[in-house]
């Protein structure tokens, strides 16, 4: 979408804001804003500073019901209109305040000293990607950790168009931004969507099979219902055999081996992110710990518990971190690793499992007893061929919507920028 430009452009003497509207002022924010420290208003609202919906009730925040410990007189307080200040504002701006409340001393509280200052405007500008890029490099001491400070920031310059173009601007921005917002959204749906018509794939396939007209009979387990006339419920061990990781962690060593740790399995794959490398000569080799080609690696405990991957070629070779290792036999390892990731086997079965305990937890005698739906062989080939199609057309889809999202938050971000700066004319 194209828009228009102003009739003329002045330079601003701010290299973040470069050229201006002619008609735009720039002045410091110490001529625009005050620091105030209002406090002994305990009875007031507790309100909490969040990034991405502003200076809210705390009532508002999820998991933040808990009053703080302390003397709230100590607390600032804060008007509708006001913005408010923290450590974290040179990565996500300033934050607007919706309501009348008090907030923690931590925080700074700027209030305007003009009427001509728009809130709408300011609270689109000091949210802009641009605004928050001259947070973080002219901001002295952020780099130490030092909170932003109104004695900093009051030197920093503010654009100042006139009361009309503010309030037209953060109304275009209003509209825009909820149309940007909805469309991402939809985009959102969309693969929550293509998520669960890939686990409704799966789940059919690997308890009804790719033959619609087979007899059926009842399987007599939950969450599945009638299987195949030559199907089997077996438990997992006969299936695979189930050998633990290593117990204590090695040295790290940069040139060292792999180890597979519970945070490089997601969902059926493993990945890099976090990947640590150890010391080949501290590794229990009496453990047998190395990884081999279609084993399946099932993490034990703390929040991914459950999860498992099949270890590919491109990861044999690695050492087994601390969870189980499945060694698949007389069955098909692809289907098998899909099959304990489908409905019926992790969330009517491991999911229940692993919450009896106080935290999440699952070992080799629990993951054994698992039931499983098996086909025969030949069955259990084409299945897990099926059902790898079926995933990368979903996952490529999956993707090409993410990018599109992407877009779409790159848009919003041009948008907002180039509407407060006066780079282009929204009316």
């Amino acid at each position: 979408m194209m828009f228009e430009k102003y009739d003329a452009y002045k330079d601003s003497g701010v290299e973040w804001l470069a050229k201006i509207p002619a008609n735009w002022s720039c002045i410091k924010m110490k001529f625009l804003y005050s620091d105030v420290s209002i406090k002994g208003r305990e009875n007031a609202e507790l309100l909490s500073v969040t990034q991405d919906r502003g200076v809210i009730p705390r009532a508002w925040v999820e998991n933040r019901m808990v009053m703080p410990s302390g003397n709230l007189e100590s607390f600032k307080y804060i008007q509708k209109g006001d913005f408010a200040i923290s450590l974290r504002s040179f990565e996500g701006g300033l934050e607007y305040c919706y309501h009348d409340g008090i907030i923690s001393p931590a925080y700074t509280v700027l209030k305007k000293k003009r009427n001509d200052l728009k809130e709408g405007y300011y609270k689109y500008l000091f949210k802009s990607k641009i605004f928050i890029s001259e947070l973080q490099t002219s901001i002295v001491g952020i780099r130490e950790g030092k909170n932003i400070s109104y004695e900093e920031l009051r030197y920093s310059y503010l654009p100042i168009p006139s009361g009309t173009e503010q309030n037209k601007i953060s109304c275009f921005l209003d509209q825009k931004t909820s149309e940007i917002d909805q469309a991402i959204a939809i985009k959102e749906q969309q693969i929550a969507l293509l998520n669960e018509r890939k686990q409704i794939v799966i789940q059919k396939a690997v308890t009804q099979g790719l033959d619609p007209n087979v007899l059926m009979k009842d399987s007599g387990l939950n969450g599945v219902g009638n299987i195949p006339q030559d199907w089997h419920i077996l438990k997992f061990k006969y299936l695979a055999k189930v050998r633990y990781g290593l117990g204590q962690p090695p040295k790290q060593l940069d040139n060292g081996l792999k180890i597979i740790r519970a945070t490089n399995v997601e969902r059926g794959k493993i990945v890099e992110k976090g990947m640590l490398y150890i010391d080949p000569n501290d590794i229990p080799w009496d453990r047998n710990p190395t990884l081999n080609k279609d084993e399946i690696i099932v993490v034990r405990s703390g929040a991914y518990t459950g999860d498992s991957a099949i270890v590919t070629e491109e990861y044999a070779g690695c050492i087994a971190g601390y969870d189980m290792v499945a060694t698949p036999f007389n069955c098909d390892p692809k289907f098998l690793s899909i099959v304990l990731l489908s409905h019926y086997v992790l969330y009517e079965q491991i999911y229940l499992l692993r919450i009896r305990s106080a935290q999440p937890h699952l070992n080799a005698e629990e993951l054994n007893e698992l039931q499983i739906v098996v086909p025969p062989i030949n069955q259990q080939r084409l299945i897990a061929n099926y059902i790898e199609q079926v995933e990368s057309d979903i996952d490529q889809a999956i993707s090409l919507t993410k990018r599109q999202i992407e877009k779409l938050k790159e848009y919003k971000t041009t948008l907002i920028n180039d509407a407060v700066t006066g780079k282009i004319k929204v009316a």
